[in-house]
This record gives C-alpha cells, structure tokens and sequence, in this order.
C-alpha cells in the first residue's frame, strides 16, 4: 500500500510543479460544467475548485496518526506499524500504517495519510473518488461512493475473494484506507469505525 501511494505523491509533486495558472484551471472548470446539463457535475466542479484553492499546510507528526492505529482492530492483532515524513520537491506528506493478522488468514492494513503538505490538486488526485459520484456492481461485487460517519467515502468490495477496500476523506486532507483480505464488508466497516475520525479530523 504504502509503495503505491509513495508513487502516487511523487507523481503528484510534479503535477503541482507542471500544473498551468489559475486562469487555465477555471477555463477548464467552465468548460466542463457548460458540457455538462447535470447539476451534479457543476457541484462536482465547485468542489475540485474548493480543494484546489487550498493553501498547503505542515502535515502533522506522523507518530500522531500512528497513536491513532489500535492494537487490536476486528479481532485482529496488530503485527507492525510504522510511520514516515515524505518530501519531494517542497511537498511534504505524513504517512503512518499498520498491518493487522486473524487466527487464520485474514488480514488487514490500515494507512492514514496527511495530504496537508501537497494540499490541492494533489489531494484530489490520491482521492479523485472525493468528487465524484460511484455507484457500480459486477458479477463478483461492486464499488461505490458514500458517507461514512459524515465524511466522504469510497467502498469497493469482491464478493468471490472476500477482499475490499474502504477509503475515507477527513478534513479534505487525511486519506484513510482501509484494505482487507478473507474478511466481509461489515469487517472493514467496523474496522474503519474502530478509528476516531473525530479526533483526527480535529487534528492540526
């Protein structure tokens, strides 16, 4: 997990730097809301324009979100956690995550994520699901957009394989995923809320 997402920010770190003005960005913005007769896809621009307009800001020590990563999360035993700052380029992310073993073969791995370093398009792009609307199913399960206790979430679940992801945006910075193998739905949800979303959305 934290391999993907280390690519992904060092990806999004050149975005930044190759990104064009704000003139550019709003043109790009009418444009889609003009080809667009839905209202859903004028919010869905007023939302990217929101996050874009965000200013960066020092993410916060990642032993903080380690302390927010229990011993034991669905009746599983936590076997590692671990914790780093990440810069490239002037942009800095705080990353802590941990992994999680059942009696038999499930598993869990938890990763928290500040953005707060990259804030803007760079946030939108570790997250694009944020601002958007999915609601999709297949033969072996589906993947969706909703609201997790208040915050928008993103669930994507194979039924055949019993895996899944869960992926919450707090605060417009903190990317929580969950992912988990060998174990239901229901499992990750609780997993999920087995973490305080409050207190990390509180976080500074």
């Amino acid at each position: 997990m934290k391999t993907s997402f280390i690519a992904a920010f060092l990806s999004c770190a050149l975005l930044l730097t190759g990104c064009g003005s704000k003139q550019e960005e709003k043109e790009a913005e009418e444009k889609a809301a003009a080809d667009s007769p839905a209202d859903a896809l004028q919010a869905i621009a007023d939302k990217a324009k929101e996050m874009g307009d965000r200013k960066a800001v020092d993410p916060v020590d990642f032993r903080k979100l380690k302390d927010l990563l229990p011993e034991t999360l669905a009746g599983m035993s936590r076997t590692e956690a671990t914790g780093e700052k990440t810069g490239a380029m002037g942009f800095t992310v705080s990353t802590a995550e941990a992994k999680y073993k059942g009696s038999s073969d499930e598993s869990l791995d938890v990763e928290i994520v500040d953005t707060g370093g990259i804030a803007g398009v760079s946030t939108m792009a570790l997250a694009a699901w944020s601002i958007a609307e999915i609601d999709k199913e297949t033969t072996t399960g589906y993947e969706k957009t909703t609201t997790i206790e208040g915050y928008k979430a993103f669930e994507k679940y194979n039924n055949e394989s019993k895996s899944g992801e869960i992926n919450v945006l707090v605060a417009d910075r903190y990317v929580v995923n969950v992912e988990g193998n060998n174990l239901s739905v229901d499992q990750l949800k609780d997993a999920l809320k087995a973490i305080d979303l409050s207190k990390l959305n509180d976080m500074k």
